[in-house]
């Protein structure tokens, strides 16, 4: 809705609150409520503040105290938060209740470059300059658990019942059990101004999927992590949980976040040549930036420790950074046909931040055109089972050093940006290294 129609609900009392929310470096919506009045008194106008910790800070909301953006020494000063006026979405599973989300802004105004949404507008700008428009698609898989998440933390996230009993890949029998959680969200994620294609089970037990519609990169990442966010609080309203871990159970699937891309021109899809039915010169270079460089980018695919659990060989993930048509063994997947002909990128989990997914995507493609690469022929086959092809990083800590090492990410992000998400994977590792887990207990308590 617009700004107009929103005074007139809240003065009506349809709606009472509004909420203004911005994506963290985990893509995590952070942000306040405010009472109707209040934010179209204030808020609206002169926007709101946030403390500058909320983006150095780790999953526990532990403030990181090494980075240069904001410190103790500074006194965690606040952001100023301008709330995108042209983008108010009714929660339509939250009585009374509208969402709008914001910008991070200096206290001189000043973009904060390192925000996610920063950080992929940069890209978008660049891909503009160059000529072209930029649609993208996430695909998104999760698994939903028995019980709410208060249950699941009293229990040390420890014997959590799946949703299902067998597998749900296409299933069309047990997701019925979960059909008045997804029904719901069928018919109240629209509201929302969330176009999703399709929900299906998948591979997993209790595990699911969904398709947004394809559209520019920041309506796409902005519909990803409300998603993400109501779809927990559905979920949690109907005495259940949902995961975007990208690998919950080590004997089981991970959860993907596929992502689906092309380039437009004139309202042309320049990826795809009609008369050889084929990709273009264009597409090809593209898609060899990515093959090139995705390994400089991998941390943005896979930002968590957990994240590389994922990448095991005939898992439905890819290992190896390789091409093929509608292949699913390999990394870049090329799919569809005339104006939907495009490329999957299978490597990003569903912890991945879209934000930072899309930009990464952008800028490896982009240098593949800049520099006129190709990608080569085809791979034809298992991909999982030739050890003669380009592997994917196997460590989060591999990933954030040629990520830190990177000229192409430092070329097209800046160099501030690369030092604080290396900084800020560099972090993670540390507080994992120094965790004493169920495994070592399990592994070491009597038997040593």
């Amino acid at each position: 809705m617009k700004l107009e129609q929103l005074k007139a609900k809240i003065k009506s009392g349809e709606i009472d609150t509004v909420i203004v929310a911005f994506p963290d470096v985990f893509g995590r919506l952070s942000g306040k409520r405010f009472s109707g009045s209040f934010f179209l008194d204030s808020v609206a106008k002169h926007g709101t503040h946030a403390c500058s910790y909320l983006i150095t800070q780790n999953l526990d909301q532990d403030p990181w105290e090494d980075f240069a953006l904001a410190n103790w020494d500074k006194g965690f000063a606040d952001f100023h938060v301008v709330p995108d006026l042209g983008e108010i979405r009714l929660v339509p599973w939250l009585p009374g209740s509208v969402l709008l989300l914001g910008d991070l802004h200096h206290a001189n105004h000043d973009p904060v470059v390192e925000a996610p949404r920063s950080v992929l507008r940069r890209l978008m700008e660049t891909t503009k300059k160059e000529g072209y428009t930029c649609y993208v698609a996430s695909e998104l898989e999760f698994f939903m658990f028995e019980g709410s998440y208060e249950e699941a933390y009293r229990s040390g996230y420890r014997n959590l019942q799946p949703s299902s009993s067998h597998r749900l890949d296409y299933d069309l029998l047990q997701t019925t059990r979960d059909e008045e959680i997804f029904r719901k969200a069928r018919n109240l994620f629209p509201l929302a101004g969330i176009e999703v294609e399709n929900y299906k089970g998948e591979w997993g037990r209790g595990q699911h999927e969904l398709n947004f519609t394809y559209g520019d990169p920041m309506t796409i990442a902005d519909r990803h992590v409300v998603f993400k966010h109501g779809m927990k609080e559905i979920a949690q309203q109907h005495g259940k949980c949902v995961t975007f871990m990208a690998k919950p159970h080590a004997h089981d699937a991970g959860s993907s976040c596929h992502i689906h891309l092309s380039l437009f021109k004139n309202g042309k899809n320049v990826f795809h040549d009609p008369k050889r039915e084929d990709g273009t010169k264009l597409f090809r270079s593209f898609l060899g930036g990515l093959l090139k460089y995705s390994p400089d980018f991998t941390l943005l695919y896979a930002p968590t420790i957990n994240s590389y659990k994922r990448f095991q060989a005939l898992s439905w993930a890819p290992t190896k950074l390789v091409w093929a048509f509608d292949n699913r063994t390999v990394g870049f997947r090329v799919v569809g046909h005339g104006e939907g002909f495009r490329l999957e990128n299978r490597m990003p989990g569903a912890d991945a931040n879209p934000y930072l997914a899309f930009a990464a995507m952008l800028a490896a493609g982009l240098a593949g055109v800049q520099e006129g690469l190709d990608c080569g022929k085809m791979y034809a086959g298992n991909a999982y089972a030739d050890e003669k092809l380009p592997h994917l990083a196997t460590t989060l800590a591999q990933a954030a050093d040629q990520f830190s090492r990177s000229a192409v990410a430092k070329k097209y992000f800046g160099s501030e940006i690369v030092d604080f998400y290396a900084r800020t994977a560099r972090n993670e590792i540390r507080e994992f290294n120094a965790a004493v887990t169920d495994w070592e207990r399990g592994r070491y308590f009597e038997k040593i």
